[in-house]
């Protein structure tokens, strides 16, 4: 069992789709602890992202070569902390996937990277109400089902419930990174947008496994 290109490219679509779709709640989240822009930077990134990816003249020949596209579009066109964020999720994730098809391990390597390049951008730990929250129980969670044998979808299905989990754990958590440390105890009793976003893109690759 293994997901390849066109798994990769079929997330990064269903990810534009979803965050066009969660745009405004995204924006709302982030108007209560933030500047209100995350939904609207994310939604214009991933457009761009599509429309690279339809401009593309042969299709990308690793699942690396899809999330550097990724990488390299969201830092130069979404502003505020995701763009770098996320851009160095994916772009991490790009070095340790070049190749047509992942296994278990592969999928295990993906996330880790990018939770190592999420935490290397933005200093961030978990407890702290940032989108570290959802990515390190998810890649957790990960290596647990693939340790116990589970496939790509397994662990994908395994890493996008415990960053549900984790996105939720943030609403009664203290913001101590971003922007939302501004707010210190005023921003306990809200959901963390950057763990909500994670949530979505990380359910998005599993639907897309398992379809």
């Amino acid at each position: 069992m293994s997901v390849d290109v066109a798994w990769a490219i079929d997330w990064v679509r269903r990810s534009a789709q979803t965050i066009s779709e969660h745009r405004d709640e995204l924006v709302e989240l982030d108007r209560q602890i933030g500047d209100g822009d995350h939904g609207e930077n994310l939604d214009r990134g991933f457009r761009a992202v599509v429309a690279k990816l339809d401009a593309l003249e042969e299709p990308p020949a690793e699942i690396g070569d899809v999330l550097k596209l990724v990488a390299t579009t969201l830092m130069s066109t979404v502003g505020g902390a995701a763009g770098p964020l996320y851009g160095t999720a994916y772009l991490r994730a790009a070095k340790v996937t070049g190749a047509a098809e992942l296994d278990s391990a592969g999928v295990v390597a993906l996330l880790e990277a990018a939770l190592e390049g999420i935490v290397a951008r933005g200093k961030a730990t978990t407890g702290e109400k940032t989108m570290v929250d959802a990515w390190s129980p998810a890649a957790e969670a990960a290596v647990a089902a693939a340790d116990a044998g589970g496939s790509p979808a397994d662990v994908l299905a395994a890493a996008a419930k415990a960053a549900a989990v984790g996105a939720e754990s943030t609403v009664p958590l203290a913001a101590t990174k971003g922007r939302a440390s501004y707010l210190g105890e005023r921003s306990v009793g809200h959901l963390d947008p950057g763990a909500r976003s994670s949530e979505l893109l990380l359910a998005d690759a599993a639907a897309a496994a398992a379809a």
